[in-house]
């Protein structure tokens, strides 16, 4: 008859239970696959078929109560760091989102909202196209996995029970001004456009008063942003590859991954 102790019980555990919170926590924070279009059990259920292949790879697991107070903070410390790691994923996709609510002002498309399904609020039309566009480029360019890389080099460079680093908090709270940064250079060349156009209409307006400038401007603003817009596209792909591999690159340093 099999006889297993408790010490062998935990090593099981431990072996499989730590690995699928960090994936987890990835999974349910990171852009498109952590959104709300996607159910939570199909969330789970990659998360599970995650673990279950990268865990013969892993590096061995330290002994895990898992009715114990070192037990809870270990699955707290995977929960956070896996949650670190999905943030990180989201300043990529929040800059181009800030980009396209800034252009949307701009252009007087603002008031032209609808419900953001991965979110579930209210944004602006062109903040959800600039979204769709990320997450195809994301997912046609791999993005997805080289998160996978990274998250499994992690539990080497970043081992269960190893504490968590408070440089990492604040390495993450300094990123907000890397995503507006960012946000502008994606529509600094649309911005400098309709700039020109505002003038040109402000000129109109001095020149010949009796033209109703409220009437002509605001349609003439939204076609000729829609316009530009449109033309500045065709330098979105150079703008993602740099972004996108800035942000991969910081994610690996993040997880001090090679």
């Amino acid at each position: 008859m099999l006889e297993l102790t408790d010490t062998q019980i935990g090593a099981w555990v431990a072996t499989f239970m730590l690995p699928l919170f960090r994936v987890t926590a990835v999974l349910m924070t990171m852009p498109i696959i952590g959104t709300k279009m996607l159910p939570a059990r199909v969330r789970l259920y990659f998360a599970l078929a995650i673990t279950v292949v990268i865990t013969p790879g892993l590096p061995p697991m330290p002994e895990f109560n898992p009715l114990g107070i070192s037990g809870l903070l270990m699955c707290a410390e995977q929960i956070i760091i896996g949650a670190m790691f999905g943030l990180a994923l989201q300043m990529l996709f929040q800059a181009f989102v800030v980009a396209g609510q800034i252009i949307a002002i701009q252009m007087g498309m603002a008031f032209a909202s609808m419900v953001d399904p991965a979110n579930g609020v209210n944004t602006a039309v062109v903040s959800q196209f600039m979204t769709m566009l990320v997450s195809v480029l994301f997912l046609l360019m791999n993005g997805h996995l080289v998160v996978i890389e990274v998250l499994t080099e992690s539990f080497t460079t970043l081992p269960v029970g190893g504490g968590l680093l408070v440089n990492h908090f604040w390495e993450l709270a300094g990123r907000v001004g890397w995503v507006f940064g960012a946000a502008l250079l994606l529509v600094l060349p649309a911005i400098t456009a309709l700039l020109v156009v505002n003038i040109a209409f402000g000129i109109m307006t001095r020149a010949a008063p009796q033209l109703n400038i409220f009437s002509i401007g605001f349609p003439l603003t939204l076609v000729l942003g829609m316009g530009i817009f449109w033309v500045t596209l065709a330098d979105i792909l150079p703008h993602y590859q740099s972004l996108a591999s800035e942000s991969l690159q910081w994610l690996r340093e993040l997880a001090k991954a090679r």
